[in-house]
C-alpha cells in the first residue's frame, strides 16, 4: 500500500527519521499528525509516547482519549517539550479529544455552544499564530442497539461545526480540521462499499453532509495528493481484517481554502499500531503559522 503521498519536492523520510524541531527552531516546513488512539491510557501502554518522540510532528491531534485529567498516565504528566490541551466528556471513559503541540497555543476553544455536543467533548480548536487546528471526534451514527438512531445527532454535529468555523473561513483564516470523521467520503475510501451502503459511516445522507463542506471550499488534504484506492485508516478488530487491509478511510484532515497554498504533502501511516485506527499527517509550509 502506498503510504507516503506528496509532491516530488517534498522531503523524503527514507533512512534516518527526522527529529521534531526544538522549541523556537526555525523550520521551512512542519508536520501535523492526527490519530484516534482508542483510549489514551491504553495507547500509552502500547507505545504512544515512543511513537510521539519519533513522529516528527509539531502538532498532534488525538481523538477518543476516554480519560479524565486526574487519570492521565504519569508518563503523560511528566512529558517535556509538549503542551497538552484536553477536552473531557462528562461521561467517564467516553469520547474526548486533545492536542499535543511543541508550542503553546495562542487561544483554545472547546465549545460549539450546544450542551448536547459539548458534554461529549468532541472538539479542541486551537490557534497557533495564523494557523487554526481543530481536533475533532465526529459522532458515530449507531445507537446502543446499532439502530442508526444517532444519525440525526451526527448530521447536526457536522452542520454545527461547519457553521462554527464559517466565520474563520470567510475571514480567509488558515484552518485545518483533523480527526475521526466516522465517515468514508467515497467508494474508493472503503474496501467493501456495496456491503456498507445501509451502514452508518457510508450512508448517502451522511456523505452528502460532508459534500456540503467540499462545496464550501474545504479540501480533503489526502486527496490533493493521492487519487487511488486501498488507503485506509481504520480496520475492524476482528482477527485478520487489518492484515487483509479490509478497511475504511474515515480519519481525515480538511483544509480551508486559505490553507491550500501551504500544503506540501499528506500521508497515512498504516504501519503504526496501538489502536484500531492509524495516524494520518500533512506537511505544511512554516509560513502557514506566520
Amino acid at each position: 500500500m502506498g503510504e507516503r503521498v506528496k509532491k516530488p519536492s517534498a522531503p523524503r523520510e527514507h533512512g534516518r527519521r527526522r527529529r521534531p524541531p526544538r522549541l523556537g527552531t526555525e523550520v521551512s516546513a512542519f508536520r501535523v499528525t492526527s490519530w484516534n488512539v482508542n483510549g489514551l491510557r491504553g495507547a500509552v501502554r502500547k507505545g504512544f509516547l515512543r511513537w510521539l518522540s519519533r513522529a516528527g510532528a509539531r502538532h498532534v491531534a488525538i481523538q477518543e482519549t476516554r480519560v479524565l485529567r486526574e487519570h492521565l498516565p504519569e508518563a503523560m504528566r511528566r512529558l517535556r517539550g509538549w503542551h497538552l490541551e484536553l477536552s473531557v466528556a462528562e461521561r467517564p471513559g467516553y469520547s474526548g479529544v486533545g492536542q499535543l503541540s511543541r508550542v503553546r497555543p495562542d487561544e483554545v476553544q472547546t465549545s460549539l455552544g450546544r450542551p448536547d455536543f459539548d458534554r461529549e467533548a468532541r472538539l479542541v480548536l486551537a490557534r497557533y499564530g495564523r494557523l487554526w487546528l481543530a481536533s475533532v471526534y465526529f459522532p458515530n451514527g449507531n445507537g446502543k442497539d446499532r439502530d442508526l438512531s444517532r444519525v440525526p445527532f451526527k448530521l447536526a454535529f457536522y452542520r454545527a461545526l461547519r457553521a462554527h468555523l464559517q466565520p474563520l473561513v470567510r475571514a480567509q483564516e488558515r484552518v485545518l480540521v483533523a480527526g475521526d470523521f466516522n465517515l468514508a467520503p467515497n467508494e474508493l475510501d472503503l474496501a467493501r462499499p456495496e456491503q456498507n451502503r445501509d451502514h452508518t459511516g457510508f450512508l448517502l445522507k451522511e456523505r452528502r453532509e460532508l459534500f456540503e463542506w467540499f462545496g464550501a471550499g474545504w479540501l480533503d488534504t489526502y486527496r490533493c495528493f493521492e487519487h487511488g484506492g486501498g488507503h485506509y485508516t481504520w480496520w475492524s478488530q476482528r482477527a485478520g481484517v487489518r492484515a487483509k487491509n479490509v478497511g475504511w478511510r474515515i480519519d481525515l484532515m480538511l483544509a480551508s481554502p486559505a490553507l491550500r497554498p501551504f500544503l506540501k504533502g499528506a500521508a497515512i501511516h498504516p504501519d503504526v499500531h496501538g489502536s484500531d485506527h492509524c495516524p494520518i499527517s500533512v506537511e505544511l509550509e512554516a509560513e502557514a503559522e506566520r
